[in-house]
This record gives structure tokens, C-alpha cells and sequence, in this order.
């Protein structure tokens, strides 16, 4: 059972799609950081303020002593609209890493079809025709 699970764990499918896996991992965290380093600064501009802290105000807070709101309910649109750009992001660019491995691929020939395993229908009839001449 050792063996099979081995031989299970070092084909050559099953290490690719790990090397992909780690890959996919460390590229969304550079795309994480763009998009929050970068994109949502500039989309900040438009909003006048932090892009994640982007929010719905549901019901209204109370402010304690140290001055912190507590019991406020609010919709946090900025992260879900951050996460929704990091994916857009990311779902683009495989599709141009995909589109590209396509386009390297050779275009594969039609096979050409079998020849006949026996005589074809003309030689059939043809030796018909010459038997009943005889």
C-alpha cells in the first residue's frame, strides 16, 4: 500500500499541480498587495477615503469612554469590492497564461482514416460482374 501511495504521490500530474498550487499562493498575495498597495489608494481618491474601510452603516455605534464605537452594525463593501478586484485580477491572467500554453501548443493533424481490412463493395461487385459473365 506504501508503494502505490508512492508511485500515487510522484506522478508527474499530481507534482505539477502542487508546483501550481504554491505558485497560484504566492502570486494572489502579489496581487493581494497591488491591489491594496496600489489600486485601492487610487480608487480611495474618488471615495475620499481608505477603500477597505469603505462601509454601510446599518445602526449607528456608541461611543465609550476610550472612544471607540461599539455596537455598530455595518456592511463592509470595501474589503468584499477589494477581494472581488484581487480575483478579476487574478481570474485574467490565467486565462492569458492559458490562452498563451493553447496558443504554443501544436495544432494536432487530422488522423487519416483507416484503410478498408478487406476487399471494398467495388471489388465485390466487379468480381460478381466477372462471375456471372463466365
Amino acid at each position: 500500500m506504501l508503494k502505490e501511495f508512492k508511485d500515487f504521490a510522484m506522478k508527474g500530474n499530481l507534482v505539477d499541480i502542487a508546483v501550481a498550487f504554491v505558485m497560484g499562493a504566492a502570486f494572489n498575495k502579489v496581487v493581494a498587495s497591488f491591489t491594496g498597495g496600489i489600486v485601492s489608494p487610487l480608487i480611495g481618491l474618488i471615495f475620499k477615503s481608505d477603500f477597505k474601510d469603505l462601509k454601510y452603516v446599518l445602526t449607528e455605534g456608541v461611543a465609550n469612554d476610550a472612544g471607540e464605537i461599539t455596537g455598530e452594525v455595518a456592511m463592509m463593501y470595501g474589503d468584499f469590492l477589494t477581494s472581488l478586484i484581487d480575483f478579476i485580477i487574478v481570474a485574467f491572467v490565467m486565462f492569458m497564461v492559458i490562452k498563451g500554453i493553447n496558443k504554443m501548443k501544436k495544432k494536432e493533424e487530422p488522423a487519416p482514416e483507416p484503410a478498408p481490412a478487406g476487399p471494398s463493395e467495388i471489388d465485390l461487385l466487379k468480381e460478381i460482374r466477372d462471375a456471372l459473365k463466365k
